[in-house]
């Protein structure tokens, strides 16, 4: 694709020495990219915000001190990024004029897989042609460039990777791995339950437990056609699922007999859960004395009441887990996880969920990406939504 890219200058860097858009060169320096992200107006009401971002041109001067030049090779579109847009998440958008914008701004997007273009003199723990991932939230990954400290970021070894599957570790196979790991001490054998089994989360618990010799049960939206029901359930099976439910029979007055004849009386000492309402309510019923019942999310936004029953009388414990919180009391646990995580991808032993690849090039219209994050929560939706760059600007 031809374009002409905003530059400051007429002499152009040749493409072998910076892997970027046409890039303008500067006296003793490297080069500036130009990048364009997905810019939300900080004076927008939250309900609307997503039908009025804009896309943005800047420039980015040339990286000094510790500072590095990235550009996005992919960046997934994650439930968690959408209500950060809506102003109910609990890590907040960082608006700024930095992006050259008259008023303040921000770029969505905290997962991402991009490649080092650029280095200041000081930086020590990455090189030009490294992949880096976000070490934290907040980074505004839905954008084609951007340059930050080396410390917001970490370094990969993407041998062996597909960027897609580097930028979608951070978040749902970590929150996987340490869902079975921090709360209960699982031996192999035994049982767990799971709902929203369908969902990225979902499927990394149930790869990671059929790996680890665990068995669950898993829950999915229901009731749906007996056809499309039988064939979800298969395909989950073949995932890792032991046993699958949909949500509708989970309600039913003989699941709790059908548990015990499940486990042979062991029961249940883990629940995890990210749908909440009336299914958490239940999930408990079925639960043994002592277990613990995981939450990190709610995605059907409805209340939750617990029994007061519950933990009195049968010493159930309720937690919550969040990630984001997660990683940043544990850096060096959660690097750690995510090295065994992209271990677990380069030999296929732990598949990405699928995922809907949009192409983003110079071009492509907000119209295109604006679906894409529209449709986070449809649950009839081809997959993951998967923001991928092209940057064959030459």
């Amino acid at each position: 694709m031809n374009i002409n890219a905003p530059r400051l200058r007429s002499d152009i860097i040749k493409p072998k020495l910076l892997s970027s858009p046409k890039m303008a060169s500067q006296p003793k320096s490297l080069s500036i990219s130009p990048s364009q992200p997905l810019l939300l107006p900080s004076r927008e009401p939250a309900n609307y915000v997503l039908h009025s971002p804009s896309i943005h041109k800047y420039s980015i001067p040339p990286p000094h001190s510790t500072l590095v030049t990235l550009r996005t090779l992919s960046a997934p579109v994650n439930p968690s990024d959408v209500n950060q847009i809506q102003g109910v998440y609990p890590v907040a958008l960082p608006f700024t004029k930095a992006l050259s914008t008259s008023d303040p701004s921000a770029v969505p997007g905290n997962e991402g897989c991009f490649e080092v273009i650029a280095t200041g003199s000081s930086v020590t723990t990455v090189a030009k042609g490294d992949w880096v991932i976000p070490r934290t939230p907040g980074l505004g990954t839905w954008r084609t460039h951007l340059q930050v400290d080396e410390s917001s970021v970490m370094r990969v070894e993407y041998q062996g990777l597909m960027h897609t599957q580097v930028a979608t570790v951070s978040v749902n196979p970590v929150t996987a791995w340490r869902l079975l790991k921090d709360f209960v001490d699982l031996k192999e054998g035994d049982w767990f339950i799971q709902n929203g089994a369908t969902g990225a989360v979902g499927q990394s618990v149930m790869q990671l437990a059929k790996l680890w010799g665990l068995k669950n049960i898993a829950i999915v939206k229901g009731p749906m056609n007996g056809n499309i029901t039988e064939q979800l359930k298969m395909r989950l099976e073949e995932v890792g699922a032991t046993k699958v439910f949909t949500e509708f029979e989970s309600q039913a007055g003989e699941f709790q007999e059908k548990v015990t004849e499940l486990t042979n009386g062991k029961g249940l000492r883990l629940g995890l859960n990210c749908v909440g309402g009336i299914l958490l309510s239940k999930m408990a019923t079925v639960l043994s004395p002592g277990a613990q019942l995981v939450t990190y999310g709610n995605m059907s936004r409805q209340p939750t009441r617990l029994s007061a029953g519950s933990m009195i009388f049968r010493d159930l414990i309720y937690r919550g887990f969040w990630v984001t919180r997660w990683s940043e009391a544990h850096p060096e646990e959660k690097e750690k996880t995510v090295r065994a995580v992209l271990d677990l991808m380069r030999d296929h032993t732990l598949q990405v969920s699928m995922l809907n690849k949009v192409v983003w090039e110079w071009f492509t219209p907000k119209e295109t990406l604006i679906h894409t994050i529209d449709e986070t929560f449809n649950s009839n939706r081809k997959g993951k939504g998967m923001f991928v760059f092209e940057h064959d600007y030459s």
